[in-house]
């Protein structure tokens, strides 16, 4: 193809993109933005071990923790979504918004850590149950019998 050929073509052939209001629709392998919710989470930090794109950072402390979520950085794969038993983080349909900076989009919570449950009381040692002949000794012994 010829360059001024080309050229023209992209100087003339019009917008290929949307105007702001509107958005491509997204496919049926979108999962969407993940969402934190801080009273769910019990600071296991699985989430953080399975983000393949390093947007999820955890740092713990004595009596908190410190959970951040990078949307500019998350490839939207929902592994972190797998891995939370408590259902703290999971994905919304919206897309994240426009930014201009690196890091603009970080979220940041500190919570309190809580707690561990209690654990189930254990239950109390069976005590061995003797048969009353064999539990008390008896005061008269024959003589010549066996003990």
């Amino acid at each position: 193809m010829n360059i001024l050929t080309m050229l023209w073509k992209n100087l003339w052939g019009g917008s290929r993109t949307m105007r702001f209001p509107l958005k491509p629709t997204e496919g049926k392998g979108f999962r969407g933005r993940v969402t934190f919710d801080p009273e769910l989470c019990t600071g296991c930090a699985i989430c953080k071990f399975r983000c393949t794109s390093r947007a999820i950072d955890f740092k713990g402390g004595k009596g908190e923790f410190t959970w951040s979520y990078d949307p500019g950085q998350c490839t939207f794969c929902g592994r972190c979504i797998e891995g939370c038993k408590t259902h703290a983080i999971h994905q919304d349909a919206e897309c994240p918004p426009v930014y201009l900076t690196l890091g603009e989009l970080k979220n940041s919570y500190t919570v309190a850590r809580k707690p561990p449950a209690p654990r189930p009381a254990a239950a109390a040692p069976a005590t061995p149950t003797t048969p009353p002949e064999a539990a008390a000794p008896d005061p008269n012994p024959t003589p010549g019998a066996a003990q």
